[in-house]
């Protein structure tokens, strides 16, 4: 090799090795800025708050609406209808005018006992006018005192006549009356049972119509027997009734608010529960009877109570819990403790804090330690919306 071979080698040499570190320090940051990983994107969700107010404490239970009094018109004598006057499904007051009974037999028999009556009456007239002279003749001496007797004893006999025929024309007025079938009570009368012209009597089944008492009403329902302790305390501390309310099937409509009257005597060891008895104010009649709805008993109000929709409460395998948003903007797990669920509203026993900012949708896309961001105005509707809607597919 060459002297100018082994200079030419040389200074390359020199040359690579010079520029080596000024190659490594740029390689090096390109290989660490790929190794290290971007942070993850906030997740939308959308937010409430903790209220504090005064929350109603619900009992709920499922009753069956009956009348406040049921009564089949029946007939306490026996014969031919001769007129219907009411119209099916009418309102009816106590003492109006339901059906008429032909009432001829009972008028004829009334006529006969008051000519029995006067009869007994002329005789008794003459009886005592003949006792009157007979007395006279018995204090001159002539009469005997067994004539007199006699005649005392005719005049009794007539005067207990005279009671005798005026009880007949009594007992005849009263079963006169019967031929009119009158309502007992205020209320709306049903389906009609017998018609013009068939005979009606005492052993009639159906009777002649069924008259319903709508206003005011009753509602039946139970509640489990592990509730009875605190609707006797609620009803210790207060002197007026609870309140009990109810709605529809659906619970979307509230159909009257009534108070309880009663708590029955025992419980149902069949279905451990306890039956109640409320009454219900019912003029626009949207209660009926018959009808099933649920009923609410109000046992108590939670003072400053902790409030959050429902939606926030989640269950897990340790129980309800709730997310958490710190100011930081990153969700915590947090166990919490429901007292009732009410209209949408979660009442808090114990876990959140008055103000303490909570997810409210969106919590399948969360863990703890997720950075969030919160929603707001349209954008909040319309994820609640699209949670709703993907809650509802199975």
């Amino acid at each position: 090799m060459t002297k100018k071979a082994l200079i030419f080698a040389a200074s390359l040499v020199a040359i690579i090795a010079a520029s080596g570190p000024l190659y490594l320090p740029q390689v090096n940051p390109l290989q660490k800025a790929a190794a290290k990983p971007a942070p993850p994107a906030p997740v939308s969700v959308v937010a409430g708050v903790v209220e504090q107010h005064d929350v109603p404490i619900y009992l709920d239970g499922v009753g069956t609406v009956i009348a406040y009094n049921t009564d089949v018109v029946r007939a306490q004598i026996q014969g031919q209808i001769t007129s219907i006057n009411f119209t099916e499904g009418q309102t009816v007051h106590a003492g109006d005018l339901l059906a008429q009974i032909d009432p001829r037999p009972y008028q004829a028999l009334i006529a006969q006992y008051t000519g029995n009556l006067e009869r007994d009456r002329a005789q008794l007239i003459n009886a005592q006018a003949n006792l009157t002279r007979y007395t006279q003749l018995g204090e001159k001496g002539w009469a005997t005192p067994q004539l007199v007797e006699t005649q005392k004893a005719q005049v009794g006999q007539l005067e207990a006549a005279l009671k005798a025929d005026q009880a007949l024309i009594d007992a005849a007025n009263v079963q006169l009356s019967f031929t009119r079938l009158t309502s007992p009570i205020d209320g709306v009368v049903g389906i009609r049972q017998i018609d013009v012209g068939n005979i009606i009597g005492p052993s009639t089944t159906n009777g002649l119509v069924v008259v319903t008492q709508l206003d005011p009403i009753s509602l039946i329902f139970t509640l489990p027997e592990t509730v009875l302790p605190q609707i006797q305390r609620q009803q210790q501390k207060t002197s007026s009734a609870l309140p009990v309310f109810a709605y529809s099937q659906d619970h979307t409509m509230q159909l009257g608010q009534g108070a309880l009257a009663l708590v029955n005597n025992e419980i149902l060891q069949t279905t451990g529960s306890i039956q109640l008895k409320a009454t219900f104010p019912n003029k626009s009649h949207a209660l009926w009877p018959g009808e099933l709805v649920n009923a609410r008993l109000l046992v108590d109000t939670r003072h400053n109570g902790l409030t959050v929709p429902a939606s926030v409460v989640q269950q897990g395998p340790n129980g309800a819990y709730a997310y958490v948003i710190n100011k930081d903007g990153i969700v915590t797990n947090r166990p919490i403790k429901v007292a009732q669920t009410s209209d949408g509203e979660a009442l808090i026993d114990s876990g959140l804090k008055a103000g303490e900012q909570v997810v409210v949708d969106g919590q399948y896309k969360l863990q703890p330690g997720t950075h969030v961001t919160v929603l707001h105005g349209a954008a909040a509707e319309e994820a609640a919306a699209q949670q709703a809607q993907q809650a509802t597919i199975p």
